[in-house]
């Protein structure tokens, strides 16, 4: 049972990470490819990810549109 709670909580955590590359990736619009992102180390992804939300926040700002 243990061992089961613990591989459900891993699944979990896989599907996190990979929605979050999946979100990352379209985000990129082409510049990094789904597998690209996954390639990328944790460190690498966070400072991504930082990147997009600032953009995004300027964009906001800006009243330009984000698709």
């Amino acid at each position: 049972e243990k061992i089961n709670s613990i591989v459900d909580q891993l699944d979990k955590e896989a599907g996190i990470i990979k929605n979050n590359c999946l979100k990352m990736a379209w985000s990129m619009r082409g510049g990094l490819t789904y597998q690209d992102v996954l390639n990328l180390s944790i460190s690498e992804r966070n400072q991504i990810n930082d990147i997009i939300k600032e953009n995004y926040e300027a964009t906001k700002k800006s009243g330009l549109p984000h698709f």
